[in-house]
């Protein structure tokens, strides 16, 4: 798509109005009631309507396209791709041409804009890979630039802002991930995006209700993430640069990612839990190193709020009770800040002594950190005995659990996924607590389901 002068570009709300991006997002969110699971229109009487609706977004693209020069190449292979697709007939879709040529990583400045649109599923959202369409621009502000070309360098790492969607991420979905998209071979992929917005916004929301409902007192600079979007998106962008890399390093015992491998849920929940731990010791260490400036120290100290305050007071209590690995690791990190005398439910007030909190948050992340370098050396069965005993040496599991019985009681001689078998849906259940807090704080979490930076408090 080449274009001898480009227009004036359009302001964000002007962009998000414009009867092309309205036209292509009600065309794709029409194309999706054609669509079934793996993104075909398997009836044939639909594909004229299908046609009609590819053609309305062909149109609504060359419109759209001044408006995105750096993504010339993109957008010229998604009419291919598109155009490709009609004259199979809607079958099976394979966008990889235009896949590859979406490269945002590339162009990490700050307020930059992509029209994104590809057949995907969505984390969180829905699973089918239906024809979506994002609208989004980057969050990259200096400090993060600094960083990133520092010590914490991280080449896939794409924040992202939303300015409008289709219905597969009114949803809880944070993420837009290559993997996602319908393709015919899977290539290397150079680049992951988080939509950093919509995470600061539920936090604030969630945050805010957790800290009236449990009479917690936040020191000031916590505070002041609840009036500031800006602020803690920021913040969330610095531990999501930090957090992601970590998947990647250390002293790792498997496939980082666990990819394909059928396992204990709680071995997700130490993996998750490990990076976020990760992100807050490198931010403890940053806070403390004067050759930073004050914005990124600055930064730093809201991470650590971030982390204890996102994980204990959304994570633990979010989603349902099956097998909920983000869930567990939140509650991980309650009771162990509880029993290491950190943090206090007395009166029906909370209270956290954050002068302590660091060591004794720090010691956990230590500790996962030791199961996992030390299960270099172990074979799997043993490394996952010795991660649920770190589990369940502070939380509780299901008195009907197996597992707690310890290993005489499990299948040690048969296939592994009989051991996995045995781990309940619930194998640590909620404590009172948790139970007591999650009946009020459930309305509100549920409440931000879609929400993005433009709808928070």
């Amino acid at each position: 798509m080449t274009h001898a002068t480009l227009p004036k570009p359009l302001s964000n709300s002007e962009l998000v109005s414009s009867e092309a991006w309205t036209t292509l997002k009600h065309a794709a969110t029409e194309f999706q009631t054609l669509q079934v699971k793996d993104g075909s229109v398997p009836e044939a009487a639909n594909y004229a309507r299908a046609a009609e609706l590819v053609e309305s977004i062909v149109e609504a693209l060359h419109t759209l396209a001044p408006q995105f020069p750096h993504d010339a190449e993109y957008l010229e292979a998604l009419v291919g791709d598109l155009h490709t697709w009609r004259s199979a007939s809607f079958g099976v879709p394979d966008f990889l041409d235009s896949l590859l040529g979406f490269q945002p990583q590339t162009q990490r400045e700050d307020g930059l804009r992509h029209l994104v649109l590809f057949p995907m599923y969505t984390q969180n959202g829905s699973t089918n890979r239906l024809l979506e369409a994002v609208l989004v621009e980057v969050i990259w502000p200096e400090f993060i630039g600094a960083l990133e070309a520092g010590d914490y360098g991280n080449k896939l790492f794409v924040p992202l802002r939303f300015l409008d969607f289709t219905p597969g991420y009114d949803t809880n979905s944070a993420v837009l991930f290559p993997e996602s998209v319908a393709i015919r071979e899977t290539p290397s992929f150079t680049w992951g995006a988080i939509f950093q917005d919509r995470e600061a916004a539920r936090f604030r929301r969630v945050l805010k209700a957790a800290a009236e409902i449990t009479n917690l007192e936040l020191p000031a600079d916590a505070a002041a993430m609840l009036g500031d979007q800006a602020l803690t998106e920021e913040t969330f962008v610095m531990w999501d640069l930090i957090h992601d890399r970590t998947h990647m390093r250390g002293d790792l015992p498997f496939d980082p990612f666990m990819i394909k491998q059928r396992m204990p849920y709680f071995l997700y929940s130490l993996e998750e839990l490990r990076c976020d731990l990760t992100a807050f010791r490198e931010c403890v260490k940053i806070q403390g190193d004067e050759s930073q400036d004050a914005e990124t120290r600055h930064h730093a100290k809201l991470v650590q709020y971030a982390v204890i305050f996102d994980r204990i007071f959304r994570f633990a209590i979010t989603g349902t009770r099956h097998r909920n690995y983000d869930a567990v690791g939140g509650q991980l990190l309650f009771a162990w800040m509880h029993q290491h005398h950190v943090l206090h439910w007395t009166d029906t007030k909370l209270a956290i002594d954050w002068d302590e909190v660091p060591a004794v948050v720090s010691a956990l992340g230590d500790a996962i950190d030791e199961l996992y370098w030390r299960s270099i050396d172990r074979p799997k069965i043993a490394h996952w005995l010795a991660a649920y005993e770190l589990v369940s040496a502070t939380l509780t599991p299901h008195p009907a659990s197996v597992w707690a019985k310890g290993p005489d009681a499990l299948p040690l001689t048969a296939p592994l996924r009989e051991m996995t078998d045995q781990v309940l849906d619930d194998e640590f259940p909620l404590s009172m607590f948790y139970e007591a807090l999650g009946k009020k704080m459930t309305p509100v979490i549920e409440s931000t389901i879609g929400m993005t930076g433009s709808s928070a408090l």
